[in-house]
């Protein structure tokens, strides 16, 4: 068997690489030296095996139990990027969304903007067709690569996918570790300047520099979260170490000693409440995994 170049770690606590800062250890961490080696990783895992992709850890709540499988973590890997002449861009899934929105101004092309704006990779950007002031990540992708357990790539077409409202529906057991977007040609000085009036916005309307996972449940339609939440009065409601933002209500943050159960505890009493006062069931927009941690063991 050809030998592993990348980094595993054991009982690696997932506090570590989510963006709330919380979640339980684990069982297996790894992050690959490269997609070559990624294949090779895969192929040695049991075929049952539970596995974890994550980038930023920026839309995910691991629960205090952690996890009982294998993580794959591509942050600050499988991140290159291309240019392919006259307005695509070839990505791989590790690469920051910010940076994405960067490098698609930086060679004049319009449209990706809005990528600054989520705080996560492409890949998790891909499987939940992430969005923000009005962009959508779909609506930009040509083409896919895909990796299975058996460290297979395969190519796929946008077509060969079903996507809707942070949904994408599409083959099974394969995972993106590439994306081919194509964008509109423009001035790079304007794309930028957009970028720059986009972050000035964010940082006035969110929590920017406190431990979040950005949007916590998804816009129903034709209405917000946000406003909803607060209508309900929410606004500052806390559960142990976790609040619901004051600056913006669909989001929930870390003051410094939540759990994972007091992130979750605050979701359900928020959709409750909202449920009963508004009529409105509010669906995650975050994604929830692991294992809770059993009533009185510390």
């Amino acid at each position: 068997m050809t030998a592993l170049r990348g980094e595993l770690r054991l009982n690696e606590p997932m506090a570590r690489h989510t963006s709330w800062r919380v979640g339980g250890p684990a069982d297996r961490w790894y992050r690959p030296a490269d997609s070559e080696d990624l294949a090779v990783f895969l192929r040695s895992l049991k075929p049952q095996e539970p596995l974890l992709w994550v980038g930023l850890g920026s839309n995910l709540l691991v629960r205090d139990g952690g996890f009982r499988g294998t993580v794959i973590a591509l942050s600050g890997v499988m991140d290159e990027l291309t240019f392919v002449p006259p307005q695509s861009v070839r990505a791989g899934a590790g690469v920051s969304c910010a940076k994405l929105a960067r490098f698609c101004a930086a060679h004049d092309l319009m449209g990706g903007e809005f990528f600054a704006g989520i705080p996560g990779t492409l890949g998790g950007a891909l499987a939940m067709n992430a969005g923000a002031w009005g962009g959508e990540t779909w609506r930009h992708v040509l083409q896919v690569v895909t990796l299975d357990r058996q460290g297979q790539q395969q190519v796929w077409a946008a077509s060969d996918y079903q996507v809707s409202y942070r949904t994408v529906t599409g083959p099974a057991d394969r995972w993106f570790v590439e994306a081919e977007l194509q964008f509109s040609p423009g001035e790079g000085a304007a794309a930028r300047m957009k970028i720059r009036h986009l972050l000035g916005q964010r940082s006035a309307s969110q929590p920017i520099g406190l431990p979040s996972c950005g949007s916590v449940f998804r816009n129903p339609d034709e209405d917000h979260a946000a406003r909803l939440i607060e209508a309900c009065g929410l606004k500052g409601r806390m559960q142990g170490g976790a609040q619901v933002s004051e600056k913006h209500a669909n989001f929930i943050i870390n003051t410094g000693t939540a759990t994972a159960a007091d992130i979750e505890s605050l979701m359900c009493a928020v959709q409750s409440t909202v449920e009963q006062q508004q009529g409105v069931r509010l669906r995650t927009e975050v994604k929830i995994v692991g294992e809770a941690v059993a009533e009185g063991v510390v």
